[in-house]
Formats: structure tokens, sequence, C-alpha cells
């Protein structure tokens, strides 16, 4: 006689296991997802910020008092950009980013006059893990 056995589908335990490992994995993703999406934000105000950085290194070759670093900088604003400013002593350019969707991080980009006449930038920035990796001194 063949006998056959009907199927009887999954055991609750297993079914359990499933949901705990599926459970396990949305507790870990989803905070990364969301400072990956902070980040992502952050870098808006980076690319906003290097079109100043072209301003500005122009401006220092032109000028070598230092006296109008940001003359022509253009401090508008756009999308979670909150302030995008630049000092004219210091030729240094700030960018502060909306709190609620981009974290609140500040990026400060600095302008370096090398001997030879080469500009180099430092870029820096809080909260550390929001910045880009360029601007994680």
């Amino acid at each position: 006689m063949n006998m056959q056995k009907a199927q009887q589908g999954f055991t609750l335990i297993e079914l359990m296991i499933v949901v705990a490992i599926i459970g396990i994995l949305a507790s870990i993703a989803l905070p990364a997802y969301q400072d990956y999406m902070i980040r992502a934000r952050v870098t808006e105000g980076l690319s906003l910020a290097s079109g100043g950085k072209a301003l500005v290194a122009e401006n220092i070759a032109d000028d070598a008092t230092g006296a109008t670093r940001c003359r022509g900088f253009n401090s508008g604003v756009a999308g979670n950009v909150v302030t995008n400013t630049c000092t004219d002593a210091t030729g240094n350019i700030i960018v502060t980013m909306n709190t609620s969707k981009a974290g609140g991080a500040v990026l400060t980009l600095a302008p370096n006059l090398q001997a030879s006449g080469m500009i180099t930038w430092l870029c820096t920035g809080t909260p550390h893990k929001y910045v880009p990796a360029e601007c994680r001194q």
C-alpha cells in the first residue's frame, strides 16, 4: 500500500523564527538607511558650496590682500540648505543644513593658499557621522 502523507505546511516555531529574523534585520537596516539618507542630503550642501569655492579661489588670486575674498559670492540656498555664507577675511564657506531632514550638519570649507600659488580646501563638519568622507578630518 502506497500511503502518501499530505503536506502540512510550516510549523509555528518555523514561522516564529522567520518573523524574528526579519525583525532583527529591520532593526539594523532602518537606522542605517536613515543615516544614509541624511548623508546624501548633506552632500547636497557640499555641492552647493563648490561654486563658491571657485569664486573665492579666483578672488584670492586677483587680490593678494584677501580683503575681498567673498566678492560676488551667492549666498542663495536650495533644498535642505538653510544658510550658505562666506567670510570675507578668511574666505571660509559655511553651509548649514536643515535640522529635521539633514541632521543640522554644518560644513566649513577653508581655503589654504600654498607657496606655489595653488589653493587647496580643507573641509570640516559636524556631526561627524553625517558629513561626507572628505570632511571627516
